[in-house]
């Protein structure tokens, strides 16, 4: 399992319990002195965990909104008031759980449940828009009763999201590379899941990086399942390194292709950018203006 993976997961499973975030290293916003004029059609948004050795949680807030970032991403509870006294949104926190154990195993859901009655209502007395869930590994379920599972809890947690406004999304992840056995690693996986749980707060967190490994096509992809997509992650490929020269996604033409959409009323969410950085902060500065479209 690549490193930048490795703690990815880590990552999440802090999240997923609300646990202490680890020890961070001090450090100044590399240029955050000059802040760019953004066109602001894509509402972006970075993932917190990406950086943890670059930046603490001040400067690191600070520089994303001089840097005209609208949100960071996968934020712990217990950070969420720094997000929101720099005038950030917290684009996505967490919801119920993990990569791993998910909602296609029912051995997970009554925790599960708790999680989401707690997860979205804290989201909600916030203000956040957006809770995280996974599908699981697959561990032999077939994707028939893998979408039995899964809706039996989701149609109980979106009326407690309905309730509170908030969206729950499942990440769409890919099983060739990075997490092996992750059941929903296909976008027409995760649409006919949101269209059997049949609410508008049950969403895809359709990630970029991961559905170019899987799928590629990913502009016609988006096109036809946005109604269906709450939220996307960036990540070069191969790598899920810098967008740059030196992988394979074009992003100026699927961050256009969003942007349309967008204007077109068929899309209101955010773009969060999570790659590790080569350059700290100035690689997310160039992936900020790059999709700035």
């Amino acid at each position: 399992m690549p490193k930048s993976e490795m703690t990815r997961r880590a990552a999440l499973a802090s999240l997923a319990g609300a646990a202490a975030g680890a020890v961070l290293v001090q450090g100044s916003p590399a240029g955050a002195q000059d802040k760019p004029k953004l066109k602001g059609r894509i509402k972006q948004s970075v993932s917190r965990w990406c950086y943890d050795s670059v930046l603490d949680w001040e400067p690191f807030a600070k520089a994303c909104a001089e840097m005209g970032l609208v949100g960071i991403d996968l934020v712990d509870p217990k950070f969420w008031p720094i997000v929101k006294d720099h005038g950030l949104v917290a684009t996505m926190v967490p919801g119920a759980g993990s990569i791993g154990d998910g909602l296609n195993d029912k051995r997970f859901h009554a925790k599960a449940m708790e999680d989401f009655k707690k997860n979205i209502k804290a989201a909600a007395d916030f203000g956040w828009p957006n809770v995280i869930t996974f599908s699981g590994n697959r561990r032999g379920t077939s994707d028939y009763q893998a979408w039995d599972n899964c809706c039996e809890i989701l149609k109980e947690a979106v009326k407690i999201a309905e309730d509170h406004n908030v969206t729950i999304n499942m990440e769409l992840l890919n099983s060739k590379v990075d997490h092996r056995d992750y059941q929903c690693d296909h976008t027409l996986w995760g649409v006919e899941l949101c269209q059997r749980v049949g609410s508008p707060h049950f969403k895809l967190l359709y990630d970029i990086y991961h559905m170019q490994i899987m799928e590629g096509d990913l502009i016609r992809t988006i096109r036809e399942n946005i109604d269906y997509i709450g939220h996307f992650h960036t990540g070069g490929n191969p790598g899920r390194l810098d967008l740059d020269e030196t992988q394979e996604i074009n992003y100026a033409a699927v961050m256009n292709a969003i942007a349309e959409l967008q204007d077109q009323g068929k899309y209101k969410g955010y773009v969060a950018h999570e790659f590790i950085p080569k350059k700290g902060m100035e690689s997310l500065r160039h992936a900020v203006m790059l999709c700035d479209v």
